[in-house]
Order: structure tokens, then C-alpha cells, then sequence
């Protein structure tokens, strides 16, 4: 007996996992699949309790040349219109007749062979084999209907797309963000509402109070965020452990790699077409012929036999479970024509609809989540097998496909791990004296800083996804605000408080795209620098907007690769003070845009490769500082155009190839600071010394032996640096200057120090280290603020004083 338990598993898919995959047609066409095979089952059970009866044969008693003519239709026709009911007769009625066998004189042995013989060789095949061929196409069906779930292939696509489906299904954060949506829309209709009611009533409002009332619509209009309600009982949907958010945070990134992975193709469709088609095929073949071969099984068989083996020629034959074998066979043509409807279905739906495209249009206008992107190919297919079985799968899965629902989950997560406690720690002093926050490499903002009431000043570095929200306005002591490669949007409540409370803005971009917006309104703004490429790569051009509404700005700093100083800089032309431009060594050429900065009062062009000061500079009336670092000068010519600068306090030439100063610099009378170290230089000019307002003298890194004895006529001379030159001696009218505070003559051939170096009574750091020196004078000690830590020479020397 074949045991039924072993086509259990092929009825049904043991990983029941797998049932979101399955669609109505395809439940019901397993169910039909059992059903057959059962038929088939019972069919192939009774057939071994007919071994030795199979079939019961009789000779004829008749013969003919012609075995044709001699058929067993008479018995199968015996006594059929002959009514059932009947009256009974007594024993005596004369129409009675004693009917006797007749005797064929043949041997049990004799039957039994003729039984065999006439089943194995006059019985139709299909009347013998019918069950097990039911059993064999039923099986087929299974096989089909199951291909794309054991293909490898297809199975491995299939069984990440169910267990991700699954997670998403089960996970909390699902819930959360479904939830939040529901919220936010409940705040909108809540706001559209008293907007409604209001206006009833504005006719009656004084404008103060209209006024107020619009920034209270314009407050509560912003999208709520759980975390940050005051504290009250939350119901279980709405609560998110770290533990939850940290294994959501793993299901976006799996459905990122799930749906690269799976949309790439569409060998699921084309496996789903194939075996469908498949299976259609086949409904054909078993319907066409086995309604031709059913009438095949017959009750009676005639059968021709050898008579010389039994004396009989003709036999006719009983097939013992014809019958019940012809019920069974349209049994199992209806079963197959049901089945077959259900394919052919299939085969619309697969063809009719476009499955290779799934759009989220629906779930976007229900969860509220707009940025759901749509899905094409195999991945579309699986999401349109899903609707089928339930369509809140695929809705509760988009959530993970939205870019909005991942930032707001890695927004929850950061909040649990920088918590406002956490973020004081980090608070330190910046070079402004400002207390500031540096947050680097962080997957965003947490809202925990909004949290820190005196933070003055906010760095990001290599943040990611940076919004700034409406809580900024918390932050009444934030002056300041840098943004490293981090690039941010703002809010409009955020962005309406930065205008007016904002004072610095540093920014750090890769590109021009990433410059936002908006920079350019903040009306408050004082400080603007900005690091990254300004120019346009088809043009080569700046592409700075305006700066117009930049009202307050005083200070801008561009760190870019300009060929040209951007126009948009004369915008701010009335109010801007301080220009600096570091061009990272690439030429800047035009200069027109500086005669517009009339009240500039500072101006760096460091790394602009400028072989000679650029004549704008000198309609800078109101210049005080020039510094001209890193450039090519190698001569300084034009320097007494300078002398229109009449405000010209310090004047940075350092990091040149400068090799004579000119004579004239001493119509630069109202020079206070000179810094020209690192250049090649070999010989101060005597009228140098005549700029007579020097307090502070830089002319180390240069190549000079000597000093002109002209320096003591700075007597406001507070700072002086002659380090590395290749000064032996120093005249001694360098320590007539009284004034002197720092004098650092280190690394030069020097042998010996004057000790008229007690003449300089405020001298606080003295640097000889690395000359000739063989000893100190003892009048070194005479200075009355030259302590220990200020002189700065070997410790072999200061043992010998």
C-alpha cells in the first residue's frame, strides 16, 4: 500500500513562510492538487488487492472463421430493459424452467493463465494504469506550481524577500513612524481648524493680537516630534528602545541591499510566466486525451486466446473495477478542467496587469510618507503577489523604502546615544572665546543640542542628513554656526530666528551645489567664510549669488581657486571691512571688483601667485592691513603707491621671493607693523628705519649679514625678529631701543651680545638660541622683566652666568 503520508509535504509547503507569496488561484489550485492526488492515491490502493482477480474470464461457446463476428456485447446489453420491480411466482407457475450450467471442462490452472493473459494483453492500458497516472501528472502540477520556491536561482531571492518582509512586518518601529504620521496629520487639521475659526473673528482683533496669534498657528503648525513633548503616559505603540532602534536601523540598510539586489532582474517574473505556462500545457494534454481514452475502460473484454491451449478461442472478461475507474476518471477531468481555469486566469492576470512596475501611490496618500519611491521588475512582481495575500504587507514595508522614515529612525537613535549630559562634556572654548560644540562625524543632529541653553558656537564636521529645526531657537547664546562637508537644510522657524540672531557662518564644501541658499539672507550676518570650490567647471567662472541681503556682513573669507575676485562681493561694498581670499596657488587676475570695497579696511590675498602688488590696492583709502602671503613678489617697486593708503598700519609681504625692499618704503609713514620674513632678502635699505610708528619688525628666514645702525630711530619698537639670517654682529643702536619687548635673534653666526642689553629695561623675551655665543654678558641681568622662561639660549650658557 503506497503510504499517503509521503505526498504530504508535496501538497503543502512546509516553510509556511511562504504563504505571503501565494495568492488566492494558488491556494485553491493546491487544494485541488491534494484532491487529485488523493484520487490517485485511492486508485493505486485498490490495485494491489486485485492480484489474483483483476479480471474474470469465460469461454464462448461459440466459434466462427471469423473471430471478429463473436463479440460479448450480449452481456453487457443482458436483461437491460427489463424493469426492476417484479411480481414473484410460485414455484408451480408453467413459464418456470430448470436452467443447468454448462460445463466447459477446463482446469482452475487454465483460468488463471487466461485471466492473466487476457488482462496483460486485451485490457485497455490506460483502464490499468489510470491511478498512477493521475498521481504522476497531480505530482507534476506540485512540482510546477513550487519550482521557483526550490530553484536556486530564485529561492534565494525569495527566501530574503519573505524574511525581510516579515521583519518589517513584526518590527516596532513600523508602528512608531505610522503612528507619527497619524499625529502630525491630527496637529494639521487641529491648526487648519483654529486658522478656520480665527479668521471668523479678525475683524474684531486689534493687530498686536492678530500678530501673536499668527506666530502661535505658525509654532504649532510644525511637525511634532515625540521625543520632545513634555513628559506623560505614551501609549506601548509609540515607545522605541535602543535595542528596536538599532535592529530597525539594520532592516534599512538589509531592504537597501534587498531591493539592489532583486530589482536588478526579472527572472521571478519569467520563472512564475514559465511554470504557469507550464502547468497550462499540461491541463491541455490530460484534458484532450483522457477524454479520448476514457471510453476505454470497459466493464466487458473479449478476448482471443489460443484454443489450442484450453479449446477455446473466445473468452469474454470482467474488469472487476472498471467502474468504479470510469467514475474516478471524470472525477478527475472535472478536478483538471477546474485546475486548468485557474491557470488560464493566471496567465491573464500575469499578462493583463503591468507586474513589473509597482507604484506606492496609494500608501503615500494613506501614511502620509511622500517619498516612497516606486519599484520595478522582479521586486515590483513580489510586492503585487503580496497584495494579493494582504495588501497592509506591502503598506507596513514601505515604510522601510522611505528615506524620510530612515532619518527620522537614525534621529531617534541619536538621541538615545548623545544625550544633553553627554554633549556638555564636549563643550570647549573656541579661538573667538566662545563656547562651542564640535560634533564630528555623526549621522546627523541629535536633537539633544537644542537642549544646551549657553552653547554659543555649533561645529559640525562630516555630519550627515543635517536639518536644522525649529528648536534652534532654544539656543538664545548660538552666535555662531560651522558647517564642515556638512551640508544642512534649515526649517522655516529656524531659518527666520538665524536671520536675525546669527553672527558667523563658516562653511566647508566639496562643491558648488552644496552652498546653501540659505546663506544668502541672513540679514544678521557679520562673518562669512567660505572653503571650497566657487567656480563653475564649463565656465571658470564665479558663481557666488548675491550677496545683497547680507546687510550686516563686515568680514568674508573665501578659500577657493578663483581666477577672478567674484562680483558679487561689490555687493557689500558699503559695509564690508575685512576681505580675505586664500587661492590655494592658482593666479588671481582680475582685480576690479577691489575698487568697489571702499571702506575695506583689512585685505589678505594669500596664495594668489601675484608677482607684484595689484594697483586696485591702492584706492583703498581706508586700508589698515595688507598682507600679501605666499604670493611670487620678487620686487615691491610699486610700494610707494602705498602711500595712498594713507590708514596703512601693517603691511605683511612674508612668504615671497622678495629681494630688495626700495628706498621709498619710508613714504609709508603711518606703518606700525612690517612682516617681510621668508624671503631672499640680503640687505636691509637705512630707510626702512625712517617708517618711524614701527612697533612690530619681522625680517627673519632672510639672507642678511648685517643691520643698519639707522634702527635706532624706531624708538616705538616694541617687537623685533632677525632670526636665521647670517648676522655676526649687532649694532649697538639696536639697544636704544628702549621699548623693545621680544627680540629674537636665534640661529644666526652671532659671538658675542652687547652689554647694552641692560638698556632694555621692558625687554620680556630674549631668543639667541642656536649662534656662536661662548658666553653671556652679565648685565643680562639688569633687565627687570627678562625672567628665566624668556630667555631662550643654551643651558650651557645659563650655568655660566
Amino acid at each position: 500500500m503506497i503510504p499517503v503520508g509521503e505526498f504530504r509535504n508535496l501538497g503543502t509547503e512546509q516553510n509556511s513562510k511562504l504563504r505571503v507569496l501565494k495568492p488566492w488561484w494558488d491556494v485553491f489550485s493546491e487544494y485541488l492538487c491534494i484532491a487529485m492526488l488523493m484520487l490517485g492515491v485511492f486508485g493505486c490502493t485498490l490495485q494491489p488487492q486485485l492480484t489474483q482477480d483483476k479480471i474474470a474470464c469465460l469461454p464462448n461457446p461459440f466459434t466462427s472463421p471469423t473471430p471478429e463476428a463473436i463479440d460479448c456485447s450480449y452481456i453487457r446489453t443482458y436483461r437491460e430493459n427489463v424493469t426492476a420491480h417484479y411480481t414473484p411466482v410460485t414455484l408451480g407457475s408453467p413459464i418456470i424452467q430448470e436452467v443447468f450450467g454448462r460445463k466447459n471442462n477446463l482446469d482452475i490452472h487454465q483460468y488463471v493463465f487466461v485471466n492473466h493473459y487476457c488482462y496483460e494483453r486485451f485490457v485497455h492500458w490506460f483502464a490499468k494504469y489510470f491511478p498512477y497516472l493521475v498521481v504522476i501528472h497531480t505530482m507534476i502540477f506540485m512540482v510546477a506550481s513550487s519550482f521557483w520556491f526550490k530553484f536556486p536561482g530564485t529561492s534565494s531571492k525569495i527566501d530574503l524577500f519573505v524574511t525581510i518582509l516579515g521583519k518589517c512586518f513584526d518590527s516596532p518601529w513600523t508602528t512608531r513612524a505610522l503612528s507619527e504620521v497619524s499625529e502630525e496629520r491630527g496637529e494639521e487639521k487641529l491648526v487648519s481648524w483654529r486658522r478656520n475659526t480665527m479668521s471668523k473673528d479678525s475683524t474684531e482683533r486689534r493687530p498686536d493680537e492678530e500678530e501673536a496669534s499668527g506666530l502661535l498657528m505658525r509654532s504649532s503648525s510644525v511637525k511634532s516630534n515625540p521625543e520632545k513633548k513634555n513628559p506623560e503616559p505614551q501609549s506601548s505603540p509609540s515607545l522605541l528602545d535602543k535595542k528596536e532602534g538599532e535592529q530597525a536601523k539594520a532592516l534599512f540598510e538589509k531592504v537597501k541591499k534587498l531591493r539592489t539586489h532583486v530589482e536588478e532582474a526579472d527572472i521571478l517574473y519569467h520563472m512564475y510566466v514559465l511554470q504557469t505556462s507550464l502547468k497550462v500545457f499540461k491541463f491541455l494534454l490530460i484534458i484532450v486525451y483522457t477524454a479520448v481514452l476514457v471510453p476505454n475502460i470497459q466493464i466487458v473484454v473479449r478476448c482471443y486466446v489460443p484454443p489450442e491451449l484450453t479449446g477455446f478461442d473466445i473468452y469474454c472478461c470482467n474488469h472487476n473495477k472498471a467502474h468504479l475507474f470510469s467514475k474516478l476518471a471524470y472525477c478527475y477531468i472535472c478536478f483538471v478542467g477546474v485546475y486548468g481555469i485557474l491557470c488560464i486566469y493566471t496567465l491573464y492576470w500575469l499578462f493583463h496587469r503591468p507586474l513589473k512596475e509597482y507604484s506606492f501611490d496609494q500608501v503615500r496618500l494613506e501614511t502620509g510618507i511622500n517619498d516612497i519611491p516606486d519599484v520595478k521588475n522582479d521586486f515590483a512582481f513580489l510586492l503585487h503577489l503580496v497584495d494579493q495575500y494582504d495588501a497592509l504587507y506591502s503598506k507596513r514595508f514601505a515604510v522601510f523604502l522611505s528615506e524620510v522614515s530612515e532619518s527620522r529612525l537614525h534621529q531617534l537613535n541619536l538621541n538615545y546615544e548623545w544625550t544633553d549630559k553627554k554633549l556638555r562634556t564636549r563643550l570647549t572654548k573656541n579661538s573667538s572665546n566662545r563656547l562651542e560644540l564640535h560634533l564630528l562625524m555623526l549621522p546627523g543632529l541629535p536633537d539633544t543640542v537644542f537642549e544646551l541653553n549657553e552653547l554659543e558656537s555649533l561645529k559640525l564636521e562630516q555630519v550627515n542628513n543635517v536639518t536644522i529645526p525649529h528648536s534652534v531657537a532654544k539656543l538664545d547664546a548660538l552666535q555662531e554656526l560651522s558647517l564642515i562637508y556638512s551640508p544642512a537644510k534649515l526649517q522655516l522657524p529656524a531659518l527666520n530666528h538665524l536671520k536675525e540672531h546669527l553672527k558667523v557662518l563658516r562653511l566647508a564644501f566639496e562643491s558648488l551645489e552644496e552652498v546653501p541658499v540659505w546663506m544668502y539672507i541672513l540679514h544678521g550676518l557679520e562673518e562669512l567664510h567660505l572653503s571650497g570650490p566657487l567656480t563653475n567647471e564649463v565656465y571658470k567662472s564665479a558663481t557666488l549669488d548675491s550677496l545683497r541681503e547680507l546687510r550686516s556682513l563686515r568680514v568674508l573669507t573665501l578659500r577657493s581657486n578663483l581666477a577672478k575676485i567674484p562680483p558679487s562681493v561689490g555687493d557689500v561694498a558699503m559695509q564690508l571691512q575685512r576681505l580675505c581670499i586664500h587661492n590655494e596657488s592658482v593666479k588671481l587676475q582680475a582685480f576690479s571688483s577691489l575698487k568697489k570695497l571702499t571702506n575695506l579696511v583689512s585685505l589678505e590675498l594669500v596664495g594668489c601667485e601675484l608677482e607684484r602688488i595689484p594697483s586696485a590696492v591702492f584706492s583703498l583709502n581706508n586700508l589698515q592691513e595688507l598682507d600679501l602671503k605666499e604670493n611670487k613678489l620678487s620686487t615691491v617697486e610699486e610700494i610707494l603707491s602705498l602711500q595712498h593708503c594713507q590708514r596703512l598700519v601693517t603691511l605683511r609681504l612674508w612668504h615671497n621671493k622678495i629681494a630688495y625692499i626700495p628706498d621709498h618704503i619710508s613714504k609709508l609713514h603711518t606703518l606700525e607693523t612690517l612682516d617681510i620674513s621668508w624671503n631672499k632678502l640680503r640687505k636691509l635699505p637705512s630707510r626702512l628705519f625712517y617708517c618711524t610708528k614701527l612697533r612690530h619688525l619681522d625680517v627673519s628666514h632672510n639672507q642678511l649679514t648685517s643691520l643698519p645702525p639707522e634702527v635706532s630711530i624706531l624708538q616705538g619698537l616694541q617687537f623685533f625678529s632677525a632670526a636665521f639670517n647670517s648676522f655676526e654682529t649687532l649694532p649697538e643702536e639696536l639697544f636704544s631701543c628702549k621699548r623693545l619687548k621680544t627680540l629674537i635673534l636665534g640661529n644666526n653666526c652671532l659671538s658675542y651680545l652687547s652689554s647694552r642689553v641692560s638698556n632694555l629695561a621692558q625687554l620680556v623675551r630674549l631668543d639667541i638660541k642656536g649662534n656662536r655665543l661662548e658666553s653671556l654678558p652679565l648685565e643680562i641681568g639688569d633687565c627687570p622683566l627678562l625672567s628665566h622662561s624668556g630667555l631662550i639660549v643654551e643651558d650651557s650658557l645659563l650655568e655660566l652666568l
